[in-house]
């Protein structure tokens, strides 16, 4: 291949470009209006306007993209991951114009990218999946006969997703209608169908996970394994490579039955094949079809450049390596540095404008960034800003080696997951293998910290600044408050929403929300008697929906908004009295 187009965005986008460079491959990057001087727009050789501002306006639209193929000339097509990378339909389409997909066959997606299909195909080979239920889910009869069989809680999911994305857990007593509701509106809005399927959600599990790699001549081999059980809301926060503290041969009949999977769906290319482990059994998930968001900590231990690889696998290339060539070198973790605000655990969306961005340097220590300082995050996509991936000889060398990065980073005009990540790393449960896949929701406490930026109670239209002060020769860090001056003819900023506006807080009764969004759903009316904590709407902000509570009991008098409607940070949507 000559030229490549990458039908993607972001941080994924930035890094196929350099993969390509490096290769002496032309790029073609795609962008929405929103990223039309985003990074991976300035770093390709070239690049073509899809139109609109949402995804599905734009990185979503197959014909925009098929057209930018055409123009430009390229003879390959990465599709990165998310928006059509498990797109059968997609990469049908693209061969079909002559042009190479980076990825695997068209029926080899259609088989695994849907999600009950894959049940169906791992089961055929002997590899055991989560108990599910395969027929498409559409009302809550279908679940409260599941969870009769099988016990609560029970989890929906996007047919054609990942990630968590579209995926919704059902306790005993909750309203299952809504949660239908929701899981198929944020899959149709994020992987541009809304099919559901139910599986148990185990108690205390760990998310491990298998990169395979295959060939057109039958060859596929497995590159260990990684765990991903720091989660929130079903995505990942921390990602490593190996999984630790599980035995080595387990670790490795996870690593035959990855490979199971894959030839036995007539794989190609770089795919990963995802498990639920727990006590001392693992269980098949789903095998996702695509590069995913983790595989430097893979690149990291394995030393291979796995876009590179897929690549060659694309081009016809047979694999260079075999499975006994395959040697792990020492521990690799990855952390998602996402917009948003972490405090309280409420991780909150926090779009808007990347003002300085200093990124940690150092021995075994790595960053892959989708933004620079002086670029805005949308609240349109996903918002990851970048991964920091550290290197170490062992577990806790490169603990501790992510730990010092994130102290040297700094990211200024947003909030991000990086104090939750410090939290994460340095809690005792982490170290020493006792968290899950629950456990970053249900056990670890984010309470002591402070909503980013910082916003005192009384001091509206105020900004911290930080300054060097020195006192007997040392010098000390200190934050003041010192009112916003606006240039002429510009207005002062907004002053940032505390994450408690949207979990029911202050009790003032004006309900404002926390960050900039779409109101999806309104869920109550004028007149309604709400209680404190009560959703009265949802709203979605970087492809995740939000619930905007009641702060106090009472009576609902005002609602200023209406399903559809754009808002931003600090917009009172609704008073209770």
């Amino acid at each position: 291949m000559k030229k490549i187009l990458i039908a993607n965005r972001g941080e994924i986008a930035v890094r196929v470009i350099r993969a390509c460079k490096e290769l002496d491959i032309s790029t073609v990057a795609v962008y929405s209006e929103l990223d039309r001087s985003a990074l991976h727009v300035r770093l390709a050789d070239e690049a073509y306007a899809l139109g609109g501002q949402t995804a599905a306006e734009s990185y979503l639209r197959t014909d925009a993209i098929m057209n930018a193929i055409l123009q430009s000339g390229a003879d390959g097509v990465h599709p990165g991951y998310g928006f059509l990378s498990e797109n059968g339909d997609f990469a049908k389409a693209v061969a079909e114009q002559g042009t190479i997909f980076i990825g695997p066959p068209p029926e080899a997606i259609a088989v695994m990218g849907d999600k009950i299909s894959a049940r169906e195909a791992a089961e055929k080979v002997g590899v055991l999946s989560v108990p599910g239920a395969t027929d498409p889910v559409t009302e809550a009869s279908q679940v409260e006969a599941f969870a009769k069989e099988h016990g609560y809680p029970v989890a929906v999911k996007a047919a054609y997703g990942g990630g968590g994305r579209g995926m919704k857990v059902i306790n005993e007593g909750d309203n299952i209608d809504a949660a239908i509701t929701s899981a198929a509106r944020e899959a149709l809005s994020y992987f541009g169908r809304d099919e559901l399927y139910l599986e148990r959600y185990l108690k205390a599990p760990r998310h491990v996970e298998v990169q395979v790699l295959a060939d057109a001549y039958g060859n596929c081999v497995h590159l260990g394994t990684r765990d991903c059980s720091a989660q929130r809301r079903h995505q990942k926060l921390i990602e490593e490579a190996p999984a630790p503290g599980i035995d080595l041969e387990i670790l490795e009949a996870m690593g035959q039955a990855a490979v199971t999977v894959a030839l036995g769906c007539g794989y190609r290319n770089a795919g990963t094949v995802e498990f639920l482990y727990e006590d001392g059994h693992f269980y098949y998930l789903e095998m996702n079809t695509r590069l995913q968001v983790e595989h430097p900590v893979t690149e990291m231990v394995f030393d291979v450049d796995l876009v590179a690889e897929q690549i060659s696998i694309a081009q016809g290339e047979p694999l260079s390596f075999t499975q006994s060539d395959v040697k792990p070198r020492g521990h690799a973790i990855e952390v998602r540095v996402n917009a948003e605000d972490p405090a309280d655990g409420a991780f909150l969306p926090s779009p808007g404008t990347i003002t300085s961005l200093r990124l940690p340097d150092g021995y075994g220590t790595r960053f892959d960034a989708g933004y620079e300082s002086g670029d805005e995050v949308s609240p349109h996509y996903d918002n990851l800003v970048g991964k920091l991936v550290c290197w170490g000889a062992d577990r806790e060398t490169a603990r501790r080696r992510t730990l010092r990065a994130l102290e040297e980073m700094s990211v200024e005009g947003i909030a991000t997951t990086v104090p939750a990540a410090r939290a994460i790393l340095q809690h005792d449960d982490f170290a020493n293998l006792t968290h899950s896949t629950k456990w970053v929701e249900e056990t670890l406490d984010l309470s002591d910290i402070a909503t980013t930026p910082l916003t005192p109670p009384d001091t509206a239209g105020d900004s911290p600044r930080t300054l060097d002060v020195e006192v007997d020769s040392k010098k000390f860090a200190v934050t003041v408050w010192l009112p916003d001056v606006a240039p002429a003819g510009q207005a002062t900023r907004t002053r940032r929403a505390s994450a408690s506006a949207a979990l029911g807080g202050g009790g003032s009764g004006s309900i404002s929300v926390p960050m900039q969004g779409t109101v999806i759903s309104v869920l109550v009316s004028v007149g309604d008697e709400v209680e404190a904590g009560q959703p009265l709407l949802v709203l979605e902000a970087m492809k995740m929906e939000n619930n905007i509570n009641a702060d106090k009991a009472g009576t609902v008098t005002e609602i200023r908004v209406s399903e559809g409607d754009s808002v931003g940070s600090g917009d009172i949507v609704a008073i209770i009295e």
